[in-house]
């Protein structure tokens, strides 16, 4: 038999990342600290899902989401089902990157993330404190964060190419 041709996929308006999602145990340590950390401000709340919803998110109890800009974060606390980081083989995201503009924008999100974790207003699932920033070979700094959840953030500068 003869193979056939794989369609194309269907021509889309835009392209773009609408939100991230993020589940925790805890919704109001989670919002408060985007809130603070992120500068985020909540854009709406719930408490009501769908059939759907429920059904692929067991232990759904409420949603918020949090935006910075066009950045959005939907927020959602399920009932608690584990502590610390997940199994190998269950499936999550490895990081979310977010690019600043500049070294000293790097350092001060860095500085940031110490000054709120020290306030003692946050409760962590890792203890884990931030990465040092490093540099590659391309002249790219970053550095690497948890939220309170456990989720990895990179925060990164690339450097404007030289001509």
């Amino acid at each position: 038999m003869k193979a056939q041709p794989t369609p194309p996929a269907p021509a889309l308006p835009h392209t773009y990342l609408h939100h991230i999602a993020v589940q925790t145990t805890d919704l109001d340590n989670c919002a408060t600290w985007y809130r603070d950390f992120l500068g985020c401000r909540r854009t709406w709340a719930t408490d009501r899902f769908s059939a759907l919803t429920v059904s692929r998110l067991p232990g759904i109890v409420r949603m918020a989401e949090l935006a910075r800009g066009d950045t959005r974060f939907h927020l959602f606390e399920r009932t608690a089902t584990g502590e610390g980081r997940p199994r190998p083989h269950e499936t999550q995201f490895q990081h979310v990157c977010m690019a600043v503009d500049s070294p000293d924008a790097l350092r001060r999100w860095r500085d940031h993330w110490w000054e709120l974790a020290r306030s003692g207003r946050y409760v962590f699932a890792l203890p884990d404190p931030p990465t040092d920033v490093v540099m590659d070979d391309d002249g790219v700094e970053s550095f690497y964060c948890l939220d309170v959840n456990g989720l990895e953030f990179e925060f990164t500068h690339v450097p404007a190419a030289t001509p």
